[in-house]
């Protein structure tokens, strides 16, 4: 363990070597190409296509960049990946499977289509079987392509397409998605129509139920595609930090209770550590009146929107433990200030208290420490008591986070095709 000033000096001497580096990491040519650009053009509008090689069995690719927008309104650019069975579509066009991933970072090289074969089936790098230094693929997509679906895998704004990744804040992620689905239903190449099925897992699962809640955005015309018919949502472990919230403190003394016992929960070790700083980064990019010294300290600040801006999940923990050792709380201000305006942008960045448009299905592990099960608990609650069709489903056996992709992939693939189908589904709401 080091002490306290040698890793406050190591600490330092990070922020120094950090100013020399470039405000973003280099990034392949279709990215830098596309960071150029401006946001404009209709929602869902791909403003750049490139083909690439896929090793899924009778599929195509490309790699896109697309009109999107986020929580407050402001046209972005978001990246992505395309992937359709070759061959010609159906008259009525192939149905859509928009996938929304979990958390690789906030840097612009942290979007999963700047893997080398980013249309794999999903491999986690914390698995034992992961190969990559982070996670990449789709779940279920080689099955997917044998039914006749478009799959479409959005980066989200910030990770490929310039602008800063508004990382877990649900509300602009749930957009990016649902433009995603718009941007795949505009290509000719691909065969879409209407018919939409979104699913994610961890921060894309927060994305699917915020999307969910999504009525007004999703009805939109004048887009690259109107009129999406969403059929359903899979949300695997999916975060709702405003189901957990539900009445807010409405003065600073009880705001600061809460981001303080909020801050505790999440230091414990400085993977949290890695993943709570970035969620303050993201949230101060969608609320900009917020401020990073409300709640770390000058250096913290500084350590944060160098290595957010610049570092994936995982290389940005290791750093945050090479520097800081078992010292990294030491970033943290003892309490927290303006606290009323960070609640109130947890909240607003989250999921809507609004119907879901179509049924959710979420599937959880009991070991899931990364997004306790109470949050999606809750908001199965929430949205069942204003009429909606949502199920939660335990996986068999002892799942963690970062298994319950995997286990419940195959549990997912009848509901979907029932569901594109249009066959009946039982309310999966509890019986009071």
């Amino acid at each position: 363990m080091k002490n306290f000033f040698s890793g406050l000096a190591i600490g330092s001497l990070l922020i120094l070597n950090c100013s020399a580096v470039l405000a973003d990491p280099p990034l392949p040519p279709f990215y830098s190409a596309v960071i150029k650009m401006a946001p404009e053009g209709k929602l869902g509008q791909v403003i750049k296509k490139e083909k690439i090689d896929t090793t899924v069995k009778g599929a195509q690719a490309w790699k896109i960049a697309y009109i999107s927008s986020d929580v407050a309104g402001r046209k972005t650019i978001a990246t992505g990946t395309i992937i359709a069975p070759a061959g010609s579509a159906p008259k009525e066009g192939r149905a859509i499977m928009a996938w929304a991933h979990g958390t690789t970072g906030s840097a612009q090289n942290c979007g999963p289509s700047q893997i080398i074969d980013p249309t794999a089936p999903l491999n986690e790098y914390f698995l034992m079987d992961g190969n990559s230094w982070t996670d990449y693929g789709i779940p279920n997509v080689e099955q997917f392509i044998k039914e006749g679906y478009v799959i479409v895998s959005t980066d989200y704004q910030g990770l490929g397409g310039g602008g800063k990744h508004q990382y877990a804040v649900a509300q602009t992620n749930g957009r990016d998605v649902i433009n995603s689905a718009r941007a795949a239903s505009s290509m000719k190449e691909v065969g879409a129509g209407k018919k939409t099925i979104i699913y994610g897992w961890s921060q894309g699962g927060g994305a699917t139920i915020a999307a969910a809640s999504l009525p007004d955005y999703q009805a939109q015309q004048g887009t690259a595609a109107d009129n999406l018919q969403y059929l359903g949502f899979v949300a695997l472990a999916p975060e709702d930090v405003a189901a957990m919230l539900s009445n807010p403190p409405s003065d600073e003394a009880g705001a600061t209770k809460l981001m303080n016992g909020f801050t505790q929960a999440n230091v414990p070790n400085v993977f949290l550590f890695a993943h709570y700083v970035m969620g303050l980064w993201g949230t101060q990019a969608a609320f900009p009146g917020l401020q990073l010294t409300d709640v770390l300290t000058d250096e913290g600040a500084k350590a944060v929107d160098k290595l957010a801006r610049n570092k994936c999940v995982h290389v940005l923990s290791d750093s945050f433990n090479y520097a800081y050792g078992d010292n990294y709380k030491s970033l943290l201000k003892p309490q927290s200030s303006n606290s009323l305006a960070w609640v109130k942008a947890f909240v607003d960045g989250s999921v809507k208290p609004v119907k879901p448009v179509a049924p959710v299905v979420i599937y959880w592990g009991t070991k899931d420490t990364a997004v306790p099960p109470i949050m999606h608990e809750l908001y199965q609650k929430q949205m069942c008591a204003m009429g909606g069709n949502v199920g939660r489903i335990q996986l068999p056996g002892e799942q963690t986070h970062f298994t319950t992709p995997g286990v419940s992939a195959p549990m997912y693939l009848d509901w979907v095709k029932d569901r594109i189908a249009g066959k009946p589904l039982a309310n999966g709401c509890p019986k009071s």
